[in-house]
């Protein structure tokens, strides 16, 4: 393995944070104090750095949620259920990224693909308004949230977001979403 040449790849991508591994609540915390002040240090505007920050969360909670590459416990008294994805933040011509990718089943693709598009093809007011809506409606089928962290992402990216689905054998493809700030 050639770290230095994985380190020289993210630098010319533009990529100042990542992190790839089983993430957790806790580590959600942790990294997100350190990306505060990271956003503080690089004097980054408040209304970016809270769009980046509260995309970062969304994000990692979808992976924490929904990532069907996982390991998990129920052998001790609170179940442990780590899920795996990778999530990168960095600057790429003049705009500012948060980006996220896990495994998801294959069955998922095509209404996590339409989702999506819809959220594209809408602007702030429309989406605002579906964001408030969602509040108000019962939890979506198949969700482990209230179903708002994909409008919140497409809210906060006023640069717009990509997202691909990838093959990855064993009925799973890899998912990533990428939103700019």
């Amino acid at each position: 393995m050639n770290l230095h040449r994985i380190h020289n790849d993210m630098l010319g991508d533009g990529i100042s944070f990542c992190f790839t591994g089983f993430m957790s609540e806790d580590m959600l915390m942790g990294i997100g104090n350190t990306l505060r002040k990271k956003f503080e240090i690089d004097s980054i505007d408040r209304t970016t750095s809270m769009s980046m920050f509260s995309v970062f969360v969304e994000m990692v909670q979808n992976v924490i949620r929904y990532s069907a590459e996982n390991q998990s416990d129920d052998k001790v008294p609170a179940v442990i259920d780590l899920r795996y994805g990778i999530l990168s933040i960095g600057v790429k011509d003049g705009r500012h990224f948060v980006a996220c990718g896990n495994l998801i089943n294959s069955s998922d693709v095509s209404r996590l693909e339409e989702n999506l598009s819809r959220l594209k093809d809408m602007d702030s007011k429309q989406l605002r308004r579906l964001f408030k809506d969602s509040l108000k409606d019962e939890v979506p089928e198949g969700s482990k949230g209230a179903g708002v962290g994909f409008i919140e992402i497409a809210r906060r990216a006023k640069h717009g977001f990509d997202f691909d689905f990838e093959a990855a054998g064993d009925d799973r493809n890899f998912f990533t979403i990428s939103a700019y700030l």
